[in-house]
């Protein structure tokens, strides 16, 4: 009876050779979720030598990429994930508009077909060096770029083309829009990670808000008000520092002018000539005091409000738009109307300026008048307590900060004129062991005890006969030097020198330096651990004071080989004073 035949488990994937001598490896990774239809990672190999090696290799690692999901589940294009994630995206309607519009003009005409799961931070990083060359996208040949697409004369608006980078800013608005895109992506399952986390966008440049001068803010200011309307509109954009669309929104119960308030809680959005009203910017309502006189401006524009309504017979409700064409203030002013009334002002005015550089003049004179940053945050509405305030108008803030620094400065006293210097001081009020070390020797010289032309004590000497440590004895012979009593050649001895002429006995510390309080003494120190000797130093205390001797205790403790004030329970401090018996002092 022949035995049962054994089945072959059916290997994954397949390994084809196609007409042109290429191997085709193809590994089956489910279904698209996109087009609902088989999908399969696929990967050709040139012909050669090591063609069938290199092929199975490629099947494993793909078969690994499918086993631990690191695969692409679909051959969706970014385009189609683009236009998807668009779709569910719940964002603001101008930066939806300003997504869009970029996917349009850049990112669809250069890698929108390209397959989600063959884009990397490679692929994104020469995409974000291509905007940044030119942002026209050319092929570098030599080209005329018309003034318009339509059939025309040419001029002087026509000429040769030449490459200008897009702006730093959009191409880090084009990186957000590919970032959310591939965020989601990886969510519903299409890819396993993120490229765009590992891409590098241009750094965000820094803020430059360049406002207008006093001189030319008053220069539009006037010239705006040939139109009342536009005048008070105008002006409450410089006192307010409010944005467009928020000043369009703003309606007559907002405003309060008993208590000189405006609440700021809308904002309008424009869509070519539609308008829509909306949230603020930052989604943050917030109240802005305003001056008597913005107050006078309001309630002028309230009056001549009323006066249009009341000549057609029509009531001004407090739902009113406070800048309105309508008469009766149902309809708001658009923002697209402003900024292009504001650049036809200014341009006929000669400077070079924006609507929204009245929110940075409104900033900057109120940081520049000190108000704090946090303040000017809240009138401005920005976010992060006044972290962005103080980012964008740094300049300013230190502008304000050296005035108050001046001013500080006109409060306090005035500042000493004939104070010595530090080596000087040290003849007449030593303070440090160096100094006093020092100065010791110097009144000797002065006194005749060390003769000119003698050897002048040496670092052992001084150590020895000073209790000091060799680094200080070092110190005060260096300090001697720069009084010119010492000489100090490398290789020879020191010697004492001829006292300079104006040094007198007069300049000398009194009685060896003890220009200190009378009650302070100079004592020799023996520090005795367990009964053992093991320290003995000079300084100048009140034996009569317990808490001077207790920290003279620890210090000398704290200096016996690094022990700490624990063990002070272990040592005896024992006082020698001249003529006077020994003292000795413990902690108990």
């Amino acid at each position: 009876m022949a035995a049962p035949t054994k089945r072959t488990k059916r290997q994954r994937g397949s390994i084809d050779k196609l007409s042109s001598g290429t191997l085709r490896v193809r590994v089956y990774a489910g279904h698209d979720p996109v087009s609902k239809r088989e999908h399969y990672l696929t990967e050709t190999i040139p012909a050669g030598p090591n063609a069938e090696r290199q092929a199975e290799k490629a099947r494993t690692r793909l078969l690994n990429q499918v086993d631990e999901q690191r695969n692409p589940r679909t051959n969706a294009t970014l385009a189609q994930l683009i236009e998807k994630h668009l779709s569910v995206a719940e964002l603001d309607p101008g930066t939806l508009r300003g997504y869009r519009r970029n996917y349009e003009n850049h990112v669809k005409p250069l890698i929108g077909a390209t397959k989600v799961g063959a884009i990397d931070a490679h692929v994104l990083d020469s995409f974000y060096a291509e905007l940044r060359r030119c942002r026209a996208h050319c092929d570098g040949r030599t080209r005329i770029d018309h003034r318009t697409h339509h059939p025309h004369a040419c001029d002087e608006r026509c000429g040769k083309h030449v490459c200008q980078p897009l702006a730093t800013s959009t191409v880090r608005r084009v990186h957000f829009l590919l970032s959310g895109a591939f965020k989601r992506a990886v969510r519903w399952g299409w890819i396993a990670h993120n490229p765009a986390a590992k891409a590098e966008p241009p750094p965000e440049p820094k803020p430059d808000p360049q406002p207008p001068t006093a001189a030319e803010a008053a220069r539009i200011v006037n010239a705006a008000w040939e139109d009342p309307d536009w005048g008070a509109f105008v002006w409450l954009a410089m006192n307010t520092g409010g944005r467009r669309a928020e000043l369009c929104a703003l309606r007559w119960r907002h405003v309060d002018l008993t208590n000189g308030t405006l609440d700021v809680r809308k904002s309008i959005d424009q869509s070519g000539g539609e308008t829509t009203e909306k949230d603020t910017k930052t989604h943050q309502h917030r109240r802005i005091a305003i001056d008597p006189e913005t107050v006078i401006v309001l309630t002028d524009q309230r009056s001549r409000c009323m006066e249009r309504a009341q000549a057609l017979g029509i009531e001004l409700s407090d739902d009113a738009f406070v800048f309105s064409l309508a008469p009766d203030g149902n309809s708001p002013m658009k923002p697209d109307t402003v900024t292009q009334r504001y650049g036809r002002l200014a341009k006929r005015l000669k400077i070079a300026t924006t609507f929204h550089k009245l929110r940075h003049f409104s900033a900057t004179e109120l940081i520049a008048a000190g108000v704090d940053p946090r303040t000017v945050s809240g009138r401005l509405g920005h976010t992060g307590g006044g972290s962005t305030t103080l980012r964008v108008y740094s300049a300013w803030v230190s502008e304000s900060d050296q005035r108050a620094a001046s001013s500080l400065s006109s409060r306090m006293p005035a500042r000493p004129t004939d104070v010595a210097t530090p080596t000087e001081r040290a003849k007449t009020d030593p303070r440090s062991p160096y100094e006093k070390v020092a100065a010791q020797i110097r009144n000797q010289i002065l006194s005749g005890n060390l003769k000119v032309g003698a050897p002048a004590p040496t670092q052992k000497e001084i150590t020895k006969t000073h209790c000091v440590s060799a680094g200080t004895a070092n110190r005060a012979i260096e300090l001697l030097k720069s009084w010119n009593l010492v000489d100090a050649t490398r290789g020879r001895r020191a010697v004492v020198l001829e006292p300079p002429e104006d040094a007198s006995p007069e300049s000398t510390p009194r009685n060896n330096i003890e220009s200190h309080p009378p009650n302070q003494k100079l004592i020799e120190a023996r520090l005795i651990y367990l009964g053992e000797l093991v320290r003995t130093f000079k300084t100048e205390a009140d034996v009569s004071d317990g808490s001077t001797l207790r920290q003279l205790l620890a210090n000398a403790v704290r200096r016996h080989q690094g022990r700490t004030t624990t063990e002070i329970g272990d040592y005896e401090l024992e006082i020698r004073q001249e003529g006077k018996d020994p003292i000795v002092f413990a902690e108990l």
